[in-house]
């Protein structure tokens, strides 16, 4: 029998339809369910909830439509779900992009991450070393070893700009180095790519996914390490981050799930995470996440999924107070 799938008990159902009701709040009411991605559409974010759309109408027993509200790093979609009645009504496609790192590099942004609760995680992105193929080094001891050298030049680090996870990473690994290195800002992640494979600048921290692996395969960039706690079985023969001295803890990586404002109730909140878990379960769900370069995220208890949303909130903001970055 499949667990995930399985109906609830009829005391618990009736116990969570009666908190629901209790809310002023439940589904199948005639009116639509907006899934907001606060990205183009197109995008990782924007195909992985096109292809949770259908299978959320089919459990809430509404018609779902996908809401593309993109600019300011992600902080109009966010605002607009923050802003929104907690009735289940209108849910976020984030990541901690924009939900937890633009407040934390734009000023505009007037939301904070508590402010809304996570009920799903389908997707994990992790986050790969890369550099430049003709810098002449093959592991992170060899960048380090030619960032010391007596008379060496600044290194330079690549990122999508201030307060992204790009950035952090990066002035993350500098300091940890204890190293001086200079800041390439870009507008998106195809430029930044392609100034890499130029030789424009010298590294950078990007997600392996999206033509990345094929960009390693290559030979146009080189990959150094991963930020993560396990190998990758794409690029399983790369070594870890945690592994070099110095860098233990130097584990990251992009989640993106659904999360909902935090006024809603918890019988609704309760049931949108059951209903994420049954549609993780999906084949052609877990199909297209690893389509896309990403590993399709373990099943988790909200209680666990709270611990880890939060745990995430300080861990970015114990980086940004460490390199002292000022929203701008």
């Amino acid at each position: 029998m499949n667990h995930a799938n399985a109906p609830l008990p009829r005391r618990q159902w009736l116990l969570a339809c009666a908190g629901a009701l209790a809310s002023g709040a439940t589904w199948a009411d005639g009116r639509v369910v907006s899934l907001i991605v606060p990205y183009p559409a197109g995008g990782g974010s924007d195909i992985v909830a096109r292809q949770l759309q259908p299978e959320l109408g089919r459990r809430l027993g509404e018609t779902v439509i996908v809401e593309n509200l993109a600019g300011a790093s992600g902080a109009i979609g966010t605002q607009r779900v923050v802003s929104a009645a907690g009735d289940g009504h209108t849910l976020l496609a984030g990541s901690p992009m924009e939900i937890m790192l633009t407040p934390l590099g734009m000023a505009a942004a007037r939301y904070k991450p508590e402010d809304l609760q996570p009920v799903g995680q389908f997707a994990v992105t992790t986050m790969v070393l890369l550099v430049r193929s003709n810098l002449g080094v093959n592991s992170v001891d060899e960048l380090l070893q030619l960032a010391r050298k007596p008379g060496a030049r600044e290194l330079s680090y690549g990122s999508i700009g201030p307060g992204s996870l790009y950035h952090l990473l990066g002035e993350r690994f500098t300091q940890l180095a204890r190293l001086k290195t200079l800041h390439v800002p870009y507008k998106g992640m195809a430029p930044l790519v392609q100034d890499l494979i130029s030789g424009q600048f010298d590294f950078a921290f990007v997600p392996l996914a999206g033509n990345i692996p094929d960009v390693i395969e290559s030979g146009r960039v080189k990959a150094l390490a991963l930020a993560a706690s396990q190998k990758h079985p794409k690029l399983s023969s790369l070594p870890l981050m945690k592994d070099v001295k110095g860098f233990e803890d130097f584990v990251y990586g992009l989640w993106s799930g659904v999360q909902v404002p935090r006024s809603t109730p918890e019988p609704l909140q309760q049931k949108l995470h059951q209903i994420c878990n049954e549609i993780l379960a999906v084949p052609e769900v877990r199909r297209t996440i690893e389509a896309g370069g990403s590993s399709v995220a373990p099943p988790m208890e909200l209680a666990a999924l709270r611990a880890s949303y939060a745990a995430d909130i300080d861990k970015y903001r114990a980086i940004a107070k460490a390199i002292n970055l000022q929203p701008q």
